[in-house]
């Protein structure tokens, strides 16, 4: 189907309205070419335009102008899947394009994209798959490893390749909160009249590095946890929206280590992914040796923009997941729950607590990204399979029995892959 738009709130729910390439012409009076006859529209309100696919927005002086998440614009790129509000209708853009071919067009960069970080990074294949996985399937991502792996350095080149707003926040004991969102200060112009203004923080980008972030305590964590979840900041009275795409890549030394604190349930729940970064082998180790013992000047393309991730989310979004995989997707989280029908005996005695239904939203977007990655629209359980560690890691607690035996919460995923069976194929057909 062609490009073009749906009323989702307003005289006529569910209107389909073409657009045709080029500009067009919106408002309430019968000469515009897209007639919407309601009092908060106005005679000429704004002018579509329309060039292979994305539409620019821009207001023609309206009365009540137009609005994309909850803020005034006066000229604004609407990209595939947006809503918008023109006067008090709610709009959304279908931009109608293939998804095969931009699927094409992301698997396509994938490769390039590793090839640039491996200017940068040895090894770490998987590492790095995980990261781009948990970016483009809409998530955050928690880098957990002793210090000097690179953990810092990964981040910072994948910033580079994808072009995106880069900040970092160093986490100390002594961060307090408003080092992370800002702060209001009392600010005097010109002519000496002061008034109070909002001096925003670091974490206003669109690819913020939350460094050690265990070396803080949990009061300053907290601060992430709304910017996290709703991609916006309260500060006050006021609700503040973050860029888009807005990621959070944390590193974390591991908790043996001095002067670390535990990540509260809340704040590791909000992370898609938590990838465990081991040491190299001996001939990484030895390239990497090469590599940063003698003068080297590296410089990196970039590969993709924001735009670029906005628009290859929303795609990777429209992957087919059957019914099949939604079906092993829940028994998996459900296997974890100790003290449930749905828990294998093996498992129950081995939890202390397990996952939630986030687990499963994010089973699902992870293997949508890697299905995308190697350019299919569709998922698979072995799509599940390669998310199922990083996923679950962190929602799953080793009990007593199981920390006496050693058992980590790796070896607990492991074995709830081996215990729980893909669903027959018959059941579905």
């Amino acid at each position: 189907m062609s490009a073009h738009l749906i009323i989702i709130e307003g005289p006529e729910p569910g209107l389909t309205v073409p657009l045709n390439e080029g500009i067009q012409f919106i408002g309430r009076d019968t000469s515009t070419d897209i007639c919407i006859p309601h009092p908060s529209i106005s005679k000429i309100h704004a002018s579509l335009d329309l060039r292979s696919g994305e539409l620019t927005l821009s207001d023609c002086d309206s009365t009540n102008g137009i609005k994309v998440h909850g803020n005034k614009h006066k000229q604004i790129k609407i990209e595939d899947q947006d809503t918008f509000l023109i006067g008090d209708i709610l709009v959304r853009f279908i931009s109608g394009s293939d998804i095969k071919n931009t699927l094409t067009d992301f698997s396509n960069r994938i490769p390039i994209l590793r090839n640039e970080i491996k200017k940068i990074i040895v090894g770490q294949d998987d590492v790095v798959a995980q990261i781009l996985a948990g970016i483009f399937g809409g998530g955050h991502c928690l880098l957990t490893g002793v210090p000097g792996l690179a953990k810092t350095i990964t981040v910072n080149s994948i910033s580079k390749v994808l072009n995106l707003d880069f900040k970092r926040i160093q986490f100390t004991p002594d961060l307090m909160p408003t080092d992370i969102t800002g702060t209001t200060i009392l600010d005097e112009d010109e002519q000496g009249r002061r008034s109070f203004k909002f001096v925003k923080g670091p974490i206003f980008t669109q690819l913020l590095l939350a460094d050690e972030i265990n070396r803080t305590p949990p009061k300053t964590q907290a601060a992430l946890l709304e910017a996290m979840q709703e991609k916006q900041v309260t500060v006050g009275e006021k609700t503040l929206q973050l860029p888009s795409p807005f990621i959070v890549m944390a590193t974390r030394n591991p908790v043996e280590q001095e002067g670390t604190y535990i990540l509260p349930e809340a704040q590791l729940d909000r992370f898609m992914f938590n990838i465990n970064i081991d040491y190299p082998s001996p001939t990484e180790e030895e390239e990497i040796l090469r590599r940063t013992c003698s003068p080297s000047s590296v410089h990196l393309k970039q590969i993709f923009q924001a735009s670029d991730i906005i628009r290859f989310r929303k795609a990777i979004e429209r992957v087919e997941t059957s019914p099949l995989v939604i079906s092993y997707v829940t028994a998996l989280t459900r296997a974890t729950r100790p003290g449930t029908k749905d828990c294998p005996e093996e498992l129950n005695e081995l939890i202390e607590y397990g996952a939630g239904p986030r687990a499963g939203q994010y089973l699902i977007r992870g293997a949508k990204a890697f299905a995308a990655m190697e350019g299919r629209s569709f998922t698979t359980c072995d799509d599940i399979k390669k998310c199922a560690i990083p996923v679950l890691r962190h929602r799953i607690s080793p009990s007593f029995k199981a920390q006496a035996t050693r058992m980590s919460e790796d070896d607990l995923v492991h074995k709830l892959l081996s215990l729980i069976p893909e669903p027959e194929i018959p059941q579905f057909v």
